[in-house]
């Protein structure tokens, strides 16, 4: 297929060669991953700068989506893959496979690192999903870390660069540019830019930005970001949002008080700190989707009030597909149990289907199938059953479906129980979003008028 890039594509490949060291805030559809390959093609057989890049990106991203977009346009038709996949020894063919560009699994660098010891062969990295390296403490960002000296080009995509806090930032920028903006010590740059919020004695459990440091942030950053919002460049269909809420019966929302109650007393009468807050609203969630997990890991099923709702949405559906997103183990096998046609989306062959239509109600875990897939053929209706705590998570979930080559209006469909920490999880998400709206607009690319309607 030849390919025919948008100005804003244009503009981001040239970025990408012009910067050896760069962040790349796309929003979500607007062709991250072709703009990138087209930087690299460019940067090996024109500027022959480059000799072997590596992808890291979610495992099934890695396994599917770039080796796909390689092969589909064709002016990377010269460029090789090897997706380093599989059991140990698989991988490790791969990666000693001759090749242009090597893609992993974000959670296998570690292994690779380890795998080519002191012959680091990748002189252009590229990290698909910027922000899954905002812990610095993780595994993959020490292993990166450790051989980021032998990288001589680095880029860092994402469409959700904050989706909680700055803080998520340090981390990312540190790999990006070895510390120079941000600083090269997590501590250093909390001190700096965050003043303490919620505490537990000596014990600080979360900060809040100082005043203007913000600002002083997005400066820093802002010679090797660009960031572009896809409603600025895209006419997309407009989504539209709504939330249907259930409401339980007495007896079932005498049971959930009752759980409710022992859960806060299991707890004893101290302060609930970060960890038990979490495990707390993870059982929140559970019991607003009708079932729990018990201590022997056991399912106890509580009420079906929101399996209603989603069987009569997919007998409403009048044949248009469900693309269904769960949280929790249990909600996948009751759906499964519950709803005709409903499939776990999962391999490449499962998203095939999808994208055919020959799955009427599909399911994913926004967590391994949020990043990077191309869903939007197959439907346009999003059913969250459970919606997670992480902006990130939820927004790329969304964004299967609402990207380009979308040609419905997407409905974002949200069933929540009355009542319940449902209402808290909407109420937090609106919050972070907040955030990271201003990080996108503050480094945004200014763009003038003749490269936006240059053909």
């Amino acid at each position: 297929m030849q390919y025919k890039p948008h100005d804003y594509q244009r503009h981001t490949t040239q970025f990408i060669i012009d910067h050896p060291e760069c962040a790349i805030f796309l929003g979500m559809g607007m062709g991250k991953t072709i703009s990138t390959l087209t930087a690299i093609e460019a940067l090996k057989h024109d500027y022959f700068d480059v000799d072997k890049v590596l992808v890291v990106a979610p495992v099934r991203v890695a396994r599917d989506t770039w080796p796909a977009e390689i092969e589909k346009w064709d002016h990377l038709a010269d460029l090789t893959v090897s997706p380093i996949i599989g059991t140990a020894g698989q991988r490790a063919a791969a990666a000693d496979r001759q090749a242009d560009i090597y893609t992993i699994g974000r959670e296998n660098i570690p292994w690779l690192v380890k795998h080519h010891g002191g012959r680091w062969p990748y002189d252009m990295v590229i990290i698909d999903e910027l922000s899954s390296f905002k812990n610095p403490q993780a595994k993959r960002f020490k292993a990166l870390k450790k051989v980021r000296p032998k990288i001589t080009r680095i880029v860092g995509l994402t469409g959700t660069p904050a989706p909680n806090s700055l803080l998520d930032i340090w981390a990312p920028f540190r790999l990006i540019d070895n510390g120079q903006r941000l600083g090269k010590f997590i501590t250093h740059y909390r001190d700096q830019y965050f003043l303490p919020d919620k505490r537990n004695g000596q014990v600080v459990y979360s900060w809040k930005i100082r005043p203007g440091a913000d600002q002083a942030i997005y400066d820093n950053i802002a010679d090797i970001t660009v960031s572009m919002r896809t409603t600025d460049y895209l006419t997309l269909p407009e989504a539209t949002r709504q939330h249907i809420e259930v409401t339980l019966a007495p007896k079932e929302k005498k049971m959930i008080d009752t759980l409710k109650k022992d859960l806060v007393l299991d707890l004893g009468d101290d302060t609930i700190d970060a960890e038990n807050a979490a495990t707390l609203s993870n059982k929140l969630l559970q019991l607003a989707g009708g079932a729990i997990y018990s201590q022997d890991g056991d399912v106890i099923e509580v009420h079906d009030q929101k399996l209603n709702a989603l069987a009569e949405l997919a007998d409403q559906a009048d044949g248009n597909t469900l693309l269904v997103c769960y949280w929790f183990k249990h909600e996948r096998d009751r759906i499964l149990a519950r709803i005709p046609g409903a499939r776990v989306l999962d391999t490449k062959q499962d998203f095939e289907d999808w994208n055919d239509g020959k799955v009427p109600v599909g399911l994913i875990h926004p967590a391994s199938a949020g990043h990077g897939l191309n869903l939007q053929a197959g439907g346009h209706i999003m059913v969250w059953f459970t919606t997670p705590w992480s902006l990130e998570l939820y927004e790329q979930a969304n964004a299967r479906l609402n990207r380009q080559g979308q040609t419905e209006p997407v409905s974002i469909i949200h069933i929540d129980t009355a009542n319940s920490i449902d209402q808290d999880v909407h109420a937090a998400l609106a919050r972070k979003d907040t955030t990271q709206s201003a990080l996108i607009e503050a480094v945004a690319a200014e763009l003038d008028q003749a490269e936006r309607t240059a053909a």
